[in-house]
């Protein structure tokens, strides 16, 4: 077990320096340790070179701030595509990163009729950007998604391909 999370841990290391993400991204905290890693998170830090206290947050489908989520849903508008028991091993004012499950709904024969297929994915949060109305709190701005096995397909021509190992996009908010 620990063999393969050291595994994994390098694998993104590697494919986060190859996108060009090269933002010290740390795998080390056990997983028993979620509490009190979730209450450190929770308070302000203060910005070098400042006396302001900053929070970083990952804002929901509703706009909601929420610091270590979970789970996260990428697709706000029907949930067909959503972060699940995932764990941070790292949440810092320029990225978080860790572990979970990605699950996507194929849409195959259509949406309402697709079904949910779960991929094994390694996460980064990254880029900031202020919240709006909130003093001192910031929000991360991309994701990027690295699948270490199986992943979901990509699409050519309408026909199935092999997908991606890793994927980028905006957050939802």
């Amino acid at each position: 077990m620990k063999r393969t999370r050291l595994s994994v841990a390098a694998v993104a290391a590697i494919a986060i320096s190859g996108l060009g993400l090269g933002l010290g991204l740390g795998f080390s905290a056990p997983a028993g340790a979620a509490t009190a890693r979730t209450a450190a998170a929770a308070r302000p830090q203060t910005a070098p070179g400042t006396t302001a206290k900053t929070y970083i947050v990952a804002l929901d489908c509703l706009g909601k701030p929420d610091i270590r989520p979970a789970s996260y849903t990428f697709a706000c508008a029907d949930g067909n595509d959503y972060l699940t028991k995932t764990t941070w091993t790292t949440w810092t004012q320029k990225l978080a990163g860790g572990y979970g499950t990605e699950v996507i709904n194929d849409c195959i024969p259509n949406c309402a009729a697709g079904h949910f297929i779960s991929y094994p994915a390694l996460v980064v949060f990254w880029g900031r950007a202020a919240v709006s109305g909130h003093k001192g709190e910031f929000r991360y701005t991309q994701y990027t998604v690295i699948y270490p096995g199986k992943r979901p397909p990509g699409y050519k021509n309408g026909k199935p391909v092999a997908g991606p190992v890793t994927k980028t996009f905006p957050l939802p908010f």
